[in-house]
């Protein structure tokens, strides 16, 4: 591995075997290393091969004091696992970065606001519990306190790690389509509909692992034919609703929803239906 460009003793970029730029850290990795030379690898703790703008990267990370960095890594890493899930690699940079501005902004006294703060309780409420953990363990390390606000950006940071998606960008952009699924089923259930319900909730994680499904081109299909006519026939108004989300679905992803997708699409309008019932009844 040779280097490229070196951004501090604890940065750099270099070009590895396989010919790929990619951006390394660890204590002392660019100590004294000039471009075209081999990169002590035994110093090397961690290293990153973004898709695009690499440079971006390494600047991002040479802001971030080592130390701040292996504790940010290791605290999301521990908070990815207790979600099920494995920390895409690149998705550190964004959280680290995330968090470095946050204690610059308090060190500064700027108070931020998170206008998405009941949808994302509403919408993610495991990882928001996730992200309070994390916040608090965080906390114990920084050289300042974060507020409590910023669970709710930790949530997207690890929503979006979860799921996969492209940038935070896009998981701002789920989250507001659950949510218009939601003013959609609100519209048409009346008080009824209750959006803390169990069923609700089910059926918001059911939606985010489809946005996964769909940015990985793997939709359901020809799975759930067999069950289909009988669906529609036992809960005609349920499938009529699902109908209803699959072409909101399609208008703001740009993308077909599969007949798969809105067989499941029915059960989970079929459950909340009879949760409704339920309800109504007791």
């Amino acid at each position: 591995m040779k280097a490229l460009r070196v951004f501090n003793n604890n940065v750099l970029l270099a070009r590895d075997e396989l010919g790929r730029e990619v951006v390394v850290t660890g204590r002392g990795v660019g100590f004294q290393v000039r471009r075209g030379q081999q990169v002590d690898e035994d110093r090397i703790a961690r290293r990153f091969v973004p898709a695009d703008n690499p440079d971006a990267v390494a600047r991002v990370l040479a802001d971030i004091p080592p130390e701040r960095l292996q504790r940010i890594t290791e605290l999301f890493a521990e908070a990815m696992r207790s979600l099920g899930s494995t920390m895409p690699p690149l998705a550190v940079v964004a959280v680290a970065d995330h968090i470095n501005q946050a204690i610059e902004r308090v060190q500064r006294g700027i108070v931020m606001e998170y206008p998405m703060r009941a949808e994302v309780a509403h919408l993610h409420p495991e990882e928001l519990r996730v992200a309070e953990e994390l916040l608090r363990r965080l906390n114990e390390t920084l050289p300042v306190a974060l507020p409590e606000g910023e669970a709710y950006a930790l949530t997207l940071h690890l929503f979006h790690a979860v799921t996969d998606s492209a940038s935070m960008a896009e998981t701002y952009a789920r989250s507001a389509l659950i949510r218009q699924i939601f003013e959609l089923l609100g519209e048409t259930y009346g008080p009824d509909f209750d959006p803390d319900s169990i069923d609700a909730a089910r059926f918001a994680a059911h939606l985010r692992y489809f946005f996964a499904r769909t940015a990985a081109n793997t939709q359901l299909d020809g799975e759930a034919a067999g069950v289909a006519g009988l669906l529609v026939e036992q809960h005609p108004s349920a499938h009529q609703v699902a109908e209803r989300i699959r072409a909101l679905l399609e208008l703001r992803l740009e993308h077909p929803v599969t007949e798969d997708e809105v067989v499941y699409l029915t059960m989970h309008v079929a459950r909340l239906e009879y949760g409704m019932r339920r309800g109504a009844r007791s």
